[in-house]
């Protein structure tokens, strides 16, 4: 008798653990975070600080799974499985929201900002804030901004040291209007194309070059298949951290402090590595073989001016409103 009560005791302490192991696991809730760059990047880098602090502030009830280059798509799959609940995180450039949202075309004007305090002012202000709380209605949670930061041109023809040095060159962009246009204004081929599918598009001479910040350079290995890099600093893409309003719905007011409270300790986090790692990319793509030339003074000047009818094109398009927003947080910046 004494042995049945002991062997039963065994067994209940068996299904007892069982079952408090089974709802431990099912406490965890999984979160795929996805992204275009290579690890290594400063975005990647963000992404895994990310999944520590959530994991960490959630003590292991939250994990976070880190898909770089473009693992689980392009940039359009990722929005489209976000909305529909299938992907739970994406970061991505914010102008690739104006298809959903006209207004994020505005982080695409060129030379909008001329440095990376008037972009931080801008995104961490009320419209960068008012921008991601515009997504919601699209089944998108904006959360924080990382930065890809300001971008150049590479390309495997010739070294670019005038304006007119762009002219007849077939250009990878981004696939929106404003980038399309700014290419063409230069006398350019502008050629819509996910990034994933980039670097085979330059290796086989489908394209003649692209524009990218160096950190995306360098991780990418465009070194490979790019000779010529100019220093341009024509545009500067922030990088929009993204949830799925469907996941979001389903976390407790505490999961969604702590998912808010990574996401921006995180960005602080990417922004600082990037812009550290800056100097130290560039050496290395030199070291790698890419030429590198800077436009003078005049010739950013000549630019600029080419661009303004594509700004003013956008602007009409994007609203006098929203110009207005973002052109007052600047002057603040500015100031």
């Amino acid at each position: 008798m004494k042995r049945l009560t002991l062997k039963s005791l065994v067994a209940a302490l068996a299904v007892g653990v069982f079952a408090a192991t089974g709802v431990a696991h099912a406490q965890v809730k999984t979160i795929k975070f996805a992204n275009q760059n290579a690890k290594g990047h400063p975005i990647v880098m963000g992404m895994e600080k990310f999944g520590e602090l959530v994991e960490a502030k959630s003590g292991g009830k939250m994990k976070v799974t880190v898909f770089p280059g473009g693992a689980l798509g392009s940039d359009q799959a990722n929005v489209s499985a976000i909305q529909g609940g299938t992907l739970e995180m994406a970061s991505m450039n914010s102008g690739i929201f104006a298809s959903i949202v006209k207004d994020f075309a505005i982080y695409d004007f060129p030379f909008l900002f001329g440095n990376a305090k008037e972009a931080d002012a801008v995104v961490d202000g009320p419209f960068g804030k008012s921008l991601h709380a515009r997504l919601e209605e699209k089944g998108l949670v904006g959360l924080a901004y990382y930065e890809l930061g300001f971008r150049q041109i590479t390309n495997s023809r010739r070294p670019i040291t005038k304006v007119e040095d762009i002219a007849g060159l077939k250009l990878r962009v981004i696939p929106n209007p404003i980038n399309v246009d700014w290419v063409s204004a230069l006398g350019a081929n502008p050629t819509p194309m996910p990034f994933p599918e980039l670097y085979a598009a330059l290796e086989q001479k489908a394209v003649d070059g692209q524009e990218n910040p160096y950190a995306t350079i360098n991780g990418a290995k465009f070194y490979e298949v790019q000779k010529h890099l100019a220093i341009t600093n024509h545009q500067y893409n922030p990088q929009s951290v993204v949830i799925s309003k469907k996941f979001w719905d389903t976390l407790s007011a505490d999961e969604k402090k702590i998912v808010q409270d990574a996401a921006n300790e995180s960005a602080k986090y990417q922004r600082e590595q990037s812009r550290s790692a800056a100097a130290g990319i560039l050496d290395n793509l030199k070291k790698n073989g890419m030429q590198v030339t800077e436009l003078p003074a005049a010739e950013v000047a000549k630019l600029r001016e080419k661009m303004k009818p594509v700004i003013a094109k956008h602007s009409a398009s994007v609203g006098d409103a929203t110009v207005k927003a973002v052109m007052a947080e600047l002057d603040k910046a500015r100031k």
